[in-house]
């Protein structure tokens, strides 16, 4: 039985996003809101709108309860959360559980293990995934740390074992860095994460970002390839793009992410994180359980609507699709427009006064904003994920350098100047990049 009406939890791009793979499949929406968020295009479009308004406009999306609350006022079968938010809450997950609410995504218990890195890498060891060498339990001890950083080679990255985002990771080259490192470590993960546990592992020196997009039903999963990732700040994305590997290296570490979805009974869309040292050789990062920002390139090189397909694993559906069915066209590139300085990648709020985004063929920009579009600064500074579809890589870049030209915005800072020179800079047309790319390539940021 097919869901009649959905709750979306969440705000902006995705939002909008999941509203139109609601209405593609006949399903009405309704939509949870701040204040802040009451003039947006998703509220503004969706069936049902539910305000929420806090001091904290936080609250208003973080708020457990309130969102239980208009899921039933609303009398929605589902939850969809996006991503952010409680996309990653198991606690929010057990409240729709008890509540006889289906939340698109994964069990809480699947949430549970894969929100601790300890934990999330051991299950994914033993179903045959490649991990970096490093500690099977928390870290608390110095002298421990600088006992099995001498045994597995300096450099070595300490971790939150319950982080993400690249939050409080220490890299540390040498034994009498450890206990201010650990001790920075654990009181950022502290403060971001609510639990200050972290766990050590070799560091990967110039590493690539590689991740592989997988669908399972609780039973079977497949996967849809590879993104590349290694264009970041503050080890936040900036550039997304595939597909990157060869069919056999494809093959191969999507049989083992699939294994790894397979082995933990993942239900919905989930993304395998990689880095890839230099010579080649892949080590396991981290499962994210939820749809990603950079979904759309997939989407664009497969010709599959992965939201809506998430969408029907949750209704219950078998997955629609086998293996063979999963073909990569061409190559697809996305650039995060954020509302950023695009030197200091400082959040730059305010009004968008003009606002013109490219079409044409090969080009898709997921966006949530418009001219007059009140750009707040208490949320992320995604404006609009700018995509383009090329017959291979240069085909894609060039595509994109016009699709950025044609791009206007004006009334805050954002970042186009900068994927603008990325574009032309020649490490990029020539593949040559890794996660220290921004680092290495300072000029770009004028």
């Amino acid at each position: 039985m097919g869901f009649k009406r959905v709750l979306i939890a969440n705000r902006g791009e995705i939002a909008l996003r999941i509203l139109r793979a609601l209405r593609d499949m006949g399903i009405e929406v309704a939509i949870i809101h701040g204040k802040e968020d009451r003039l947006s295009l998703p509220v503004r479009l969706s069936d049902f709108a539910y305000p929420n308004y806090k001091s904290n406009p936080l609250d208003s999306y973080l708020n457990i309860e309130d969102v239980i609350t208009a899921a039933k006022e609303l009398q929605c079968d589902a939850i969809h959360p996006g991503y952010g938010f409680l996309a990653e809450n198991a606690a929010f997950v057990a409240r729709c559980a008890e509540e006889g609410i289906t939340f698109i995504g994964p069990s809480a218990e699947v949430i549970t293990l894969l929100g601790d890195k300890i934990e999330a890498r051991a299950a994914m060891e033993a179903a045959g995934l490649p991990t970096a060498k490093g500690s099977s339990e928390p870290i608390s001890s110095a002298a421990v740390a600088s006992t099995l950083a001498t045994e597995i080679g300096y450099p070595v990255i300490i971790k939150a074992a319950a982080g993400g985002g690249g939050i409080g990771m220490q890299i540390v080259s040498k034994s009498d860095e450890f206990e201010n490192a650990l001790k920075l470590c654990q009181s950022r993960a502290k403060s971001a994460f609510g639990d200050e546990r972290v766990f050590v592992e070799k560091y990967i020196q110039g590493a690539q970002h590689i991740e592989f997009q997988v669908l399972a039903d609780g039973k079977t999963a497949i996967h849809f390839g590879e993104r590349f990732c290694s264009i970041q700040r503050r080890h936040q994305k900036l550039v997304e793009e595939g597909p990157w590997l060869d069919e056999k290296t494809r093959a191969e570490i999507g049989e083992l992410v699939c294994r790894g979805a397979e082995s933990v009974g993942y239900k919905g869309l989930a993304t395998f994180e990689f880095l890839r040292d230099a010579k080649g050789d892949f080590y396991f990062l981290e499962v994210n359980p939820r749809v990603q920002v950079e979904h759309t390139v997939t989407e664009l090189i497969t010709g599959y609507n992965l939201v809506e397909l998430g969408i029907r694993v949750a209704q219950g559906e078998k997955l629609p699709l086998t293996q063979e069915d999963i073909v990569i066209r061409g190559h697809a590139i996305q650039c995060r427009i954020n509302a950023e300085d695009p030197k200091d990648f400082i959040p730059s709020p305010g009004r968008l006064w003009e606002c013109h985004f490219p079409s044409g063929f090969g080009v898709r920009c997921d966006t949530h904003a418009y001219p007059g579009y009140e750009m707040p600064g208490c949320f992320d500074s995604l404006l609009a994920k700018l995509l383009v579809w090329g017959r291979d890589r240069e085909d894609a870049i060039s595509r994109m350098k016009t699709a950025l030209d044609e791009t206007i915005i004006t009334g805050v800072e954002h970042l186009i100047p900068l994927h603008r020179r990325i574009m032309d800079e020649e490490d990029f047309a020539n593949r040559n990049i890794t996660i220290q790319y921004i680092e290495m390539h300072s000029d770009l940021l004028g």
